[in-house]
């Protein structure tokens, strides 16, 4: 895969603009999960699923990250394997550490702001995440926010950029009523996927209903293109469930999870630091499978976010070829 120069100082994969340039299906997808969210080569391997589940179903996958100073959007395999074998060397990065990274010449796994920021960019409506740390940055954690009102910038990012982000919705650790609130203050339109309740990650439940509901690709993309005509300029956030063969599982995770905090408060870890901590500490405690239903959720949003892109895709080649026969 080559990669074609940008004007707008982002190198976009030649397959990407293609895509983006005959108004095609295109999912983002961030990278800290590749380099912070499990070892090599689970990563890699997991990385390459999720690509292929893409195409499966229509779209093209579009990962992003900081190479050697160079914001990429579409990574080929030999970036993937790099990006895989040297994890945690990259830096988790948000929003903020975009201009330094640029100005350093170094390199960065994407979070969920800096993945928005450079997909509405490149013109890309639609984000796929939900695995391992990805969505706890997009959420604020309870104690942090109850001391010191911390708030992750992903959650800033989703009031201020247009792009929709398509999750396992909130982990337990994190205080969803209060994130709920939080989004609705950004002006955030939050729907839950083919359910009633905002699902909670590792369980399909969390106790708190959500604003609003989807049921199919088309009418997730029948909202997506309505917050663009409407130039709202604040993002979405698509929760979807955990698929129920492996939502089973969610009570002795959320047993460790309630373990995991507690040891990480003993240990006084604060901040960026706590969720990499948790998710590691979890995965130890589970024997394994909140790896495994990390992975399992985040190809089941990757399904369904690619079914929504090819439905918005397909809704506005249908709009612009009305409006061609109007005009004739």
């Amino acid at each position: 895969m080559s990669t074609a120069p940008s004007p707008v100082g982002v190198a976009v994969s030649a397959e990407v603009e293609a895509a983006l340039a005959s108004g095609g299906a295109v999912v983002a997808l961030e990278s800290t999960i590749i380099s912070h969210g499990m070892p090599y080569p689970k990563n890699l391997q997991t990385a390459m699923e999720v690509e292929a589940i893409v195409r499966e179903n229509g779209a093209v996958p579009a990962t992003i990250a900081i190479l050697d100073g160079v914001p990429h959007v579409g990574l080929n395999s030999e970036q993937l394997k790099r990006l895989a074998i040297s994890g945690t060397q990259f830096q988790k990065t948000a929003r903020r550490d975009i201009v330094q990274l640029v100005a350093s010449g170094g390199n960065g796994a994407t979070t969920v702001s800096a993945t928005m920021f450079f997909a509405h960019k490149v013109g890309i409506p639609i984000f796929v995440t939900g695995g391992s740390e990805a969505c706890t940055d997009t959420v604020k954690r309870v104690s942090s926010f109850q001391l010191s009102m911390d708030i992750s910038s992903d959650l800033t990012e989703l009031g201020k950029t247009p792009v929709a982000v398509i999750s396992a919705g909130v982990k337990s650790i994190l205080d969803i009523s209060r994130t709920l609130e939080y989004l609705e203050t950004q002006g955030v339109t939050v729907a839950a996927y083919q359910t009633n309740e905002f699902p909670a990650f590792f369980t399909d439940t969390s106790g708190c209903k959500a604003p609003c509901r989807v049921d199919s690709p088309e009418e997730c993309a029948k909202i997506i293109d309505a917050n663009k005509k409407m130039h709202l300029g604040s993002g979405i956030l698509i929760a979807v469930p955990i698929p129920k063969q492996h939502s089973a599982s969610g009570n002795i995770i959320e047993s460790a999870i309630q373990q995991a905090l507690k040891e990480a408060d003993d240990k006084k870890i604060t901040g960026n630091a706590i969720t990499p901590f948790i998710l590691d500490r979890v995965k130890v405690l589970t024997g394994g499978s909140s790896l495994e239903a990390n992975i399992a959720l985040v190809k089941n949003n990757a399904l369904t976010g690619a079914r929504i892109a090819v439905a918005l895709s397909d809704l506005r080649k249908t709009a612009t070829n009305r409006c061609v026969r109007s005009a004739l």
